[in-house]
């Protein structure tokens, strides 16, 4: 990718889109990830901020830059399905519903005549914290704007963004069904507070929840955080205390991972080529 030249003969504006929305080596391409990066965070600091008394001093402001960001995303989104080689497949795929959802409620204001009815329904609120999601798509192949990263170290960052992530949506939620109900529960911090005291078992008792669906919420991040969290750990601890493997793919099979030594696939036995040092 990194001798990808924009103006190769032959190359249809829809191959250079699919490009640089994938590069990460190519100053366009890490300029690109650069600044979707950026517009994340944006995404969900404004998310946090309209949680806190800043918001009424500053609440058009934190509006207009909610705006932007969704356009920008808005952009990226169809741009995406644009340069996809298989857009049914481009449609549907995971990463991609998340960046719809992520702008849905933002759009949906601006769609909808009667905006403040449109901006009270809960469902709406809910799906904001969906935005921190989209980190996920930083996470889906080694290589970054900074360099290429080891499958364990991605396998780490994916843990830590797990964490994270649970973190995050469940104070989200929980925000939303104890706000207004629960007098401990003012800003995002409190819930998020809240959230990590709850799911590290340290249970100080300060803040509780107080609505059902409270209860249910504290109830579903404790069981996403048992069953997400030990299953991204064992993933790393299998990689780093396996066998050395290589990232060869057998052209029968298509078995991604072999010893460094290896002339045949360990499971269709596919012969297979790969450069390696005599270690002597």
């Amino acid at each position: 990718m990194a001798g990808h030249a924009a103006s190769r003969p032959g190359e249809s504006p829809r191959d250079v889109v699919r490009f640089y929305l994938l590069d990460h080596q190519t100053p366009v391409g890490k300029a690109i990830d650069v600044a979707l990066l950026a517009l994340n965070l944006l995404f969900v600091a404004v998310f946090v901020a309209e949680t806190y008394p800043v918001a009424d001093r500053f609440g058009p402001e934190l509006w207009s830059l909610e705006v932007g960001v969704t356009f920008v995303f808005l952009v990226e989104y169809l741009l995406r399905l644009y340069g996809a080689r298989n857009r049914v497949a481009e449609l549907f795929d995971p990463y991609t519903v998340v960046d719809l959802l992520a702008i849905l409620p933002t759009l949906a204001v601006l769609l909808v005549p009667n905006t403040g009815i449109v901006a009270d329904i809960g469902f709406l609120r809910v799906v904001r914290v969906i935005r921190v999601l989209r980190f996920y798509r930083f996470t889906r192949e080694q290589e970054f704007f900074f360099g290429t990263v080891s499958l364990g170290t991605l396998r780490a960052m994916k843990l830590l963004l797990t964490v994270l992530t649970i973190f995050f949506v469940a104070a989200g939620l929980f925000f939303t069904a104890e706000q207004g109900a629960n007098p401990d529960v003012r800003a995002f911090g409190d819930a998020f507070y809240f959230v990590v005291v709850a799911l590290t078992t340290v249970g100080f008792g300060d803040i509780v929840p107080t609505t059902r669906m409270g209860r249910v919420v504290t109830v579903a991040a404790i069981l996403a955080g048992i069953i997400l969290i030990p299953w991204q750990a064992s993933r790393i601890v299998k990689q780093w205390t396996g066998p050395e493997r290589t990232d060869v793919i057998c052209p029968e099979c298509g078995l991604r991972g072999h010893e460094p030594d290896a002339s045949h696939c360990r499971s269709c036995g596919a012969v297979i080529y790969q450069e390696y040092e005599d270690q002597e």
